[in-house]
């Protein structure tokens, strides 16, 4: 991932995508988008009391935007987010749409939605915010040690605001 800045040239940002819009394909988290854009950002059922965040992406390939609700864990002014795919031996693909376009991303949190730049955890950082977060969700240790068993290392993602 980089840092630089977006170019005049690119496409538009998924910022420009109407926020009522929803572009996920599984039926599952379309209802969790939902719920939470009704809800001012709650949810409830096994996500109630769950810091969640809707992060939208721009497709890699596909070029359009993909919004997915992710766990999340603040720091600070950033949000973190894990790239566990529950465990899976590979990466999700929310994650190789941030590699391929890291200042082309919105989140919404709450009824916020505004731009951030992704940005890898630096290692020396990792073990500690991955610690963080099994504290406050258990089952995350779980997807750790499943990806770990596939050979993976679960990449930790910043979210940083964009002014």
């Amino acid at each position: 991932m980089t840092n630089s800045p977006r170019s005049a040239d690119s496409s538009p940002a998924p910022s420009s995508t109407a926020p009522s819009a929803v572009h996920n394909s599984n039926p599952f988290n379309r209802r969790v988008i939902e719920e939470f854009r009704r809800n001012a950002g709650r949810v409830g059922g096994q996500f109630a009391g769950t810091s969640l965040l809707l992060l939208t992406t721009r497709g890699a390939r596909s070029g359009l935007p993909r919004t997915t609700p992710l766990v999340h864990l603040r720091d600070g002014d950033r949000l973190l987010v894990f790239a566990s795919n529950g465990g899976a031996p590979v990466a999700p693909a929310w994650f190789h749409n941030l590699t391929a376009a890291p200042d082309d991303v919105v989140v919404e949190v709450g009824t916020e939605r505004y731009p951030v730049r992704a940005r890898l955890v630096d290692e020396s950082e990792h073990d500690a915010v991955w610690a963080r977060q099994i504290a406050v969700d258990p089952q995350f240790a779980d997807f750790r040690e499943r990806a770990r068993q596939a050979g993976r290392t679960t990449p930790v993602v910043a979210l940083e605001r964009i002014s």
